[in-house]
């Protein structure tokens, strides 16, 4: 995934906002302008779960809010002397004939020096399905069709806003409390600068993950699947990740790659970037990268680096 995150604005930061009224800027000369994210992405992705994360964390969050509408809430919270200092709004195609109007709003908000984000919940087409038939609820966008062509039709209308987003967050394979985490280790405490990772190992052989930074391959290594006593196991498994680490070049490749990775996040946060998902790859995702991602962790951690760990693919064999 492409960091695409604007700069972040102190909280000294203040501007004028406009109401479209005389009065109102008279009577609130210096408003503070309050931070916004906008949750959006595929109905079924967790974008219920990504909203409630934050109203936990203290943020003001609207459902289901038409995006023209996005501005005049800022305005609102701005004129609420710093008691709603933090906003958040669900944009999906329940609003869907307002979701025209969300560019024009995004333009306005940027011309208002408005701090936004949007957080975009992805999904592959076999979870969404599973997830509409376990609840026996039709998609929104099906109409007469099926779930995939509901789905296919929410996908095209949101391919253009799912390109402009700051972070992607692909659920396929995320349980709720999975999904909380990331949203955590994006949005709480972020008056501290410290950057935070996730890493997720995950099988080549199941697709990449649609919102890794930076991705490793540890094929290069013998798969533990083809030692007999070994195979039933997983990279949880002290015997399997001390099979993995005694394979000649495992223990320098790890050596070697944490120092890299204190490179690339010290300029991430120089860039302002908070949040970081690192892949670690196998074939299947049970043996090699479950128990690098857990060594590469424990690293990053011991050098003071908040850390998520989430095996994508565990289970699946």
């Amino acid at each position: 995934m492409t960091d695409q995150t604007p700069a972040t604005r102190t909280e000294g930061d203040e501007a004028q906002v406009s109401t479209g009224t005389s009065s109102s800027s008279a009577d609130v000369p210096d408003a503070v302008i309050p931070e916004l994210v906008i949750i959006s992405g595929m109905s079924g992705a967790g974008r219920s779960t990504a909203a409630k994360c934050l109203e936990d964390l203290g943020w003001f969050v609207v459902d289901n809010l038409p995006p023209a509408l996005i501005p005049t809430m800022v305005e609102l919270g701005a004129r609420s002397q710093g008691n709603v200092a933090r906003i958040a709004v669900v944009v999906d195609v329940r609003g869907r004939r307002f979701f025209d109007n969300l560019r024009e709003s995004l333009a306005e908000l940027k011309a208002k020096h408005v701090t936004r984000r949007i957080v975009f919940l992805e999904s592959s087409e076999e979870a969404l399905v599973r997830r509409f038939e376990s609840v026996r609820r039709p998609h929104p966008l099906q109409g007469d069709g099926r779930i995939v062509d509901g789905i296919a039709a929410e996908r095209d209308l949101l391919r253009e806003l799912r390109g402009d987003a700051d972070l992607v967050i692909d659920t396929s394979s995320l349980n709720v409390h999975e999904l909380r985490a990331k949203m955590d280790a994006r949005f709480a405490g972020e008056e501290e600068p410290e950057l935070r990772a996730t890493v997720m190992s995950f099988g080549f052989k199941y697709g990449l993950p649609v919102d890794a930074d930076l991705v490793v391959d540890m094929r290069f290594l013998p798969n533990p699947h083809w030692v007999p006593e070994l195979r039933p196991f997983t990279g949880l498994n002290e015997e399997v990740s001390n099979y993995v680490f005694g394979q000649p070049g495992a223990k320098e490749f790890l050596d070697r790659y944490t120092e890299l990775l204190q490179l690339v996040t010290a300029g991430y946060r120089r860039e302002g970037k908070r949040y970081v998902t690192i892949a670690v790859g196998c074939t299947g995702g049970k043996h090699r990268s479950v128990a690098t991602s857990e060594k590469l962790a424990a690293r990053l951690a011991s050098a003071g680096m908040e850390t998520v760990v989430v095996h994508r693919d565990l289970g699946r064999e």
